[in-house]
């Protein structure tokens, strides 16, 4: 039976100020799956390589193969298929590894029936598995790993995306130190409600990052980069977060924040050389704390999800 293989980069959900509604893909790291189709029904996942054994084999557990079930249902299709996961991006990391998995399986699928549907219309599927892995189906992750670029979710209801150009100039650093973060538990910790002076704040810092992005306005963009709703009350979960956020802006960075639920950090930078600057200076503070990390440099990656053959 015909088989493709396919991958989805790593993304940075929350991007500071835009709580579940902003999010962009970087170049590295990425997942990959292998996908074949079958006669059988159904989905199986054969095997998972680099999980350390942790992830379900159930494909109605597994991000990946509960994007493929749902696909399947919704095309009508008569075929069934089998996974195979690479897992390439850390788990609990703060980097969308569950929605890369299901973002490369579904472009992979999609392509072995033909490509029926568009890349917006995979979405809700990669959305379905998201709510399987952390209980809510948020597009922030999905949207930029499926679509590439720098996303902007308006809306859940109906389901609203759209992406903003972003400066060719601007770079991203991520700093994974090796702890794990559920994001089921980092969601658990917000407050159901803020002050109205704090939402007043994050709609001022979300507008101003839309149109600092758009400009270009670096200085703009920097001064936007501010949570005041999330990031108070996840920064405890991340040792020394603010003191390697210091040392971040202090290396150069625009703005530097928790990428979606954490613990990895990331940071907006204009240049590759300052970018790479601020990770060194980011992972100092990590290994001051004994922390083992990795450091990721890039630009935003436009690109998203693709075929690799």
């Amino acid at each position: 039976m015909k088989s493709i293989k396919a991958s989805a980069p790593a993304t940075v959900a929350n991007v500071s100020c835009g709580f579940d509604i902003f999010g962009f893909a970087v170049e590295a790291p990425a997942d990959e799956v292998m996908v074949t189709l079958t006669d059988r029904p159904g989905v199986k996942i054969v095997k998972i390589i680099g999980d350390d054994g942790r992830l379900p084999l159930e494909a109605e557990k597994n991000t990946s193969g509960v994007a493929v079930l749902e696909y399947l249902k919704a095309i009508n299709s008569q075929w069934g298929a089998e996974i195979t996961l690479y897992k390439n991006l850390p788990l609990g990391s703060g980097m969308g590894s569950s929605a890369a998995s299901s973002a490369a399986a579904l472009v992979a699928i999609n392509e072995l029936h033909g490509n029926p549907l568009t890349r917006e219309q995979l979405l809700p599927f990669a959305m379905e598995s998201e709510r399987i892995a952390c209980g809510s189906a948020h597009a922030d992750n999905v949207a930029p790993s499926l679509l590439g670029g720098f996303v902007l979710i308006r809306g859940y209801a109906p389901l609203d995306v759209t992406n903003i150009p972003t400066p060719a100039e601007l770079y991203c650093t991520l700093v994974h130190p090796h702890l794990e973060l559920k994001t089921e538990d980092s969601r658990r910790v917000l407050k159901p409600s803020i002050p109205m002076k704090d939402a007043i704040t994050q709609w001022g810092n979300i507008a101003g990052m839309v149109v600092g992005l758009m400009k270009p306005d670096y200085g703009l963009i920097q001064r936007s980069l501010h949570d005041v709703v999330a990031e108070p009350i996840r920064s405890v979960l991340i040792p020394g977060f603010h003191k390697i956020k210091d040392e971040a802006i202090l290396a150069g960075a625009l703005g530097c924040g928790i990428s979606g639920s954490g613990p990895t950090i990331f940071a907006l930078s204009t240049t590759r050389d300052i970018a790479a600057h601020v990770g060194q200076a980011m992972q100092k503070q990590f290994d001051t704390l004994q922390l083992k990390s990795d450091v990721f440099v890039s630009k935003i990656n436009l690109e998203g999800a693709k075929v690799l053959r």
